[in-house]
């Protein structure tokens, strides 16, 4: 190919680029820092078990400005539980409860979101605990919307049985059911708003 067609090509490749809008003017693109985030979690039992991980990773896609085509990712780092009880994290690092060595990340990856309110919604998903997944609902209470920058707390409950979490501790009556909270700082770093119903 000579110089002339190659600059001639070059030249059109510039050209459709500008034309093309970036998808950071088009998409709503949204920042999860890890500071001001956390998640919590909490089993009912004859000795409180609750805790917190301190390793943890979160992001929020978009497609489009409708709420719908969004997409939630949490990942938790299973061996940076801590409950204040370095016997109790232990154990909960073990083969007994999460498995840590052999399965690291917890999981949670949204398959669907519905719009609830104006400041709630419905996030279903898969969830994903000692290499089991099964699908799990995360409901959401949002504060912020539309001004680029705010929290997203949420809630989940699920049988710590179901995915093979059988294990106890000594002297601890503990329950099947586990409470999760989630409580996220989220800033819109590009792009336009979210197209929230009211």
């Amino acid at each position: 190919m000579s110089s002339t067609k190659r600059a001639a090509l070059a030249t059109l490749f510039c050209l459709a680029a500008l034309a093309a809008p970036s998808q950071a003017q088009t998409v709503p693109v949204f920042a999860i820092p890890p500071e001001g985030s956390a998640i919590k979690f909490s089993i009912s039992s004859s000795v409180p078990v609750s805790g917190k991980f301190d390793k943890r990773d979160a992001s929020l896609v978009f497609a489009s400005q409708d709420p719908a085509t969004g997409v939630l990712d949490i990942q938790i780092q299973a061996a940076s539980v801590d409950t204040g009880s370095g016997l109790k994290d232990r154990k909960l690092k073990s083969d007994d409860f999460f498995d840590a060595d052999k399965n690291p990340l917890i999981k949670f990856h949204s398959t669907k979101i519905v719009q609830t309110a104006p400041n709630t919604a419905d996030v279903e998903g898969d969830f994903t605990l000692r290499g089991v997944t099964k699908p799990e609902k995360l409901s959401l209470v949002i504060s912020g919307a539309g001004t680029g920058s705010g929290t997203v707390k949420g809630t989940m409950a699920f049988n710590r049985k179901d995915y093979g979490v059988n294990g106890d501790i000594p002297f601890v009556r503990i329950a099947d059911r586990v409470e999760v909270s989630v409580d996220l700082t989220v800033k819109r770093v590009s792009g336009p708003a979210l197209a929230i119903k009211n």
